[in-house]
């Protein structure tokens, strides 16, 4: 299976999705096995057993995969969180992996927007089935491309057709390193593209929709999306390291591990823990704890952040074939069959320096495992997927 490294259209596409959508690869290739309804029964036959304790998998993903760094917080039923790490903080120091410590958490970003919208759901101001254009007259026009035959619940489910933006980093990121783009700027790179589909004739990830959707979010409450996100779902989770970087911000504010990428195989790694991240915005610009991360999509399930209502629409799904067998798309959230039986929920995300998986179960489970390198294999996938399969079922 080709590697991701010099095809970055995709960036934020959430985990196997980072590495078999991009460039249009078929879903899973070869990592696709008959038969398999679960992520552990996909990998199975490729990777690595899928046992073994949480601290083993990490230093496999070190010493196997070539991570600088691995991170994980593991919630059981009773919301107990526990931190392990493994390898080296900063290549260059040696310095040691901070436990918990912050990572940029890509496309997670768009839990957050999605919880945003279904408020306003909630509250009467969003009808999910109601034209963008009811909303944002207008904004949505070019080839193929028109907001008056794409609904809210199309943009947050990823069935509107709208080409992704991040199109424009096919040749790589570096030279992006330090731009600042701004929300609309994105927009137009997208429209400048033919529309990928019909709305509602498909499942494509694109992290456009969700440009579209933080525009709605200002439009609707005449306040900044940092804000919104902040006051909304940050600080009613009570997550204490979690925040939305402001315009002009690229550092990591906490303790962290550097974060490294490449734009081709050939290359070193180049430190990009310093970065803007604005061409991510309301679809993946984001930085927490893998902790938080488990506090949030626990609070979420738990029925914390959103109405009994709006949560009942976040888990109505749509087949996300370009992801792994068994996954399934809802309002920002997503599902996938456990190997020790039941389904879990989250989300997971890319940007340059940091890869994210993390799920969470009805009954209180939550399993976050950051990588300091974004993936570039298939064994790398599976290998993150399977450890956080297994501390799921441990």
């Amino acid at each position: 299976m080709p590697s991701v490294i010099g095809m970055k259209s995709n960036r934020f596409r959430t985990r196997i999705a980072a590495v078999a959508a991009v460039g249009g690869l078929a879903a899973l290739g070869s990592l696709v096995t008959p038969g398999a309804h679960s992520i552990a029964d996909a990998l199975t036959a490729q990777t690595r057993p899928a046992t073994g304790s949480v601290q083993q998998h990490l230093d496999g993903l070190v010493r196997d995969d070539g991570f600088p760094a691995a991170l994980a917080a593991v919630q059981d039923r009773s919301g107990r969180i526990r931190n392990y790490t493994a390898g080296v903080g900063d290549l260059k120091t040696g310095a040691k992996v901070p436990v918990d410590g912050q990572v940029r958490i890509g496309s997670n970003t768009k839990s957050f927007t999605s919880v945003v919208v279904m408020q306003l759901v909630g509250e009467g101001k969003v009808d999910l089935d109601k034209p963008i254009d009811t909303y944002l007259p207008k904004l949505l026009r070019g080839d193929g491309i028109d907001g008056r035959r794409i609904t809210v619940r199309q943009l947050l489910q990823h069935t509107s057709g709208l080409p992704n933006y991040t199109n424009f980093l096919a040749d790589g990121f570096l030279p992006y390193q330090h731009t600042y783009f701004q929300p609309r700027q994105l927009l137009d790179m997208a429209l400048a593209q033919k529309a990928d589909f019909k709305p509602g004739a498909k499942w494509e990830y694109s992290n456009t929709n969700y440009v579209v959707l933080g525009l709605l979010v200002e439009k609707i409450t005449q306040r900044p999306l940092v804000e919104e996100i902040t006051q909304r779902v940050i600080d009613r989770a009570g997550l204490r390291h979690t925040y939305f970087p402001n315009v002009g911000d690229q550092t990591i504010h906490e303790p962290h591990a550097h974060g490294y990428t490449r734009d081709k195989p050939d290359q070193p790694l180049t430190d990009v823990t310093e970065l803007d991240p604005s061409w991510g915005w309301a679809a993946g610009q984001m930085v927490a704890t893998p902790s938080d991360i488990d506090r949030f999509f626990s609070a979420l399930l738990g029925g914390r952040l959103v109405k009994p209502e709006q949560l009942k629409e976040m888990r109505k799904t749509v087949s996300a074939p370009d992801l792994w067998p068994g996954a399934r798309y809802g309002l920002g959230l997503i599902s996938t069959p456990m190997s020790c039986g039941g389904v879990a929920w989250g989300h997971g995300g890319d940007i340059d320096g940091y890869h994210t998986s993390d799920f969470a179960t009805d009954d209180g489970r939550a399993v976050t495992i950051a990588v300091t390198h974004l993936l570039e294999n298939d064994d790398q996938v599976g290998h993150v997927l399977s450890a956080v399969d297994n501390a799921l079922c441990e």
